[in-house]
């Protein structure tokens, strides 16, 4: 089961205080900067499809691609309520490492350590290797992933984080776990939900295997798929990566051959 099937029930609620306008500006930034005639984007593993309907608004043709059946199922939901310029959103099931939709994009984009889920070599070039082969040469392909010199020096810890709404209280405790071995951390999740109307309370446990990264590795791996790297830098702020960033941006660009 696709870990995320579960946790989509209670993904946007946790998720509120994310300020996807601004991050989706930040990406229309790196857009404009970098490939400004761009029109169509691809964004695999979009979730539940928000950050895609902030895009469109913007004036973009967007496909959204997830392998969780319930985070499409979210976001075909919001869909039936979207009324502004419906017909240049599209979400499609999958998985990043091999769907194929026989179309390109100028533009593919992969947020929220969507790269990090790749935990393996091989995995992780198969997900370069999707995005190249829907890119149009010269397209852009920008993604997050959290950054290694910043996992091993600022150690992740246990968090706690609690929402509602008015139907329930979520509170969520992330526990992690490091592998140094295998630059992994697991983060074991247990999510208390709590109904406001009965009083009932249920739980889901879920382990979350999130792998760090560092720019080295990744310039290889995308050189060697096709593509040239054009910027890394801490997301949304565009500072020079370092032993506190978490969190890094990295721009590249399909090659033209």
């Amino acid at each position: 089961m696709n870990i995320f099937n579960k946790y989509a029930d209670y993904y946007d609620l946790l998720y509120k205080d994310k300020d996807y306008a601004a991050e989706t500006n930040y990406i229309e930034q790196l857009i404009e900067k970098y490939l400004p005639d761009a029109k169509s984007i691809l964004d695999m593993g979009c979730g539940t499809g928000t950050h895609d309907f902030f895009l469109v608004e913007k004036g973009y043709h967007v496909t959204g691609i997830d392998n969780s059946e319930a985070n499409i199922k979210k976001a075909l939901g919001k869909f039936s309520t979207f009324n502004s310029k419906s017909s240049n959103l599209n979400f499609e099931k999958g998985n990043i490492c091999n769907i194929r939709l026989n179309q390109t994009f100028d533009v593919v984009i992969s947020l929220f350590h969507v790269m990090s889920y790749q935990n393996t070599n091989d995995a992780l070039k198969s997900a370069f290797r999707t995005a190249k082969l829907h890119l149009k040469q010269g397209g852009l392909f920008i993604f997050d992933f959290w950054y290694g010199p910043a996992v091993l020096t600022d150690r992740p810890e246990v968090r706690i984080k609690s929402a509602e709404d008015e139907a329930i209280k979520v509170i969520r405790i992330a526990e992690p776990e490091i592998f140094p071995n295998e630059n992994i951390v697991e983060v074991n999740y247990q999510v208390i939900i709590k109904d406001k109307v009965t009083d009932k309370v249920s739980e889901v446990r879920e382990t979350h295997r999130m792998r760090y990264l560092f720019k080295p590795e990744i310039d290889d791996m995308l050189a060697e798929i096709g593509f040239t790297p054009i910027n890394c830098t801490e997301w949304m702020t565009n500072r020079a990566p370092g032993f506190d960033t978490w969190n890094v941006c990295f721009v590249t660009r399909a090659s033209t051959e």
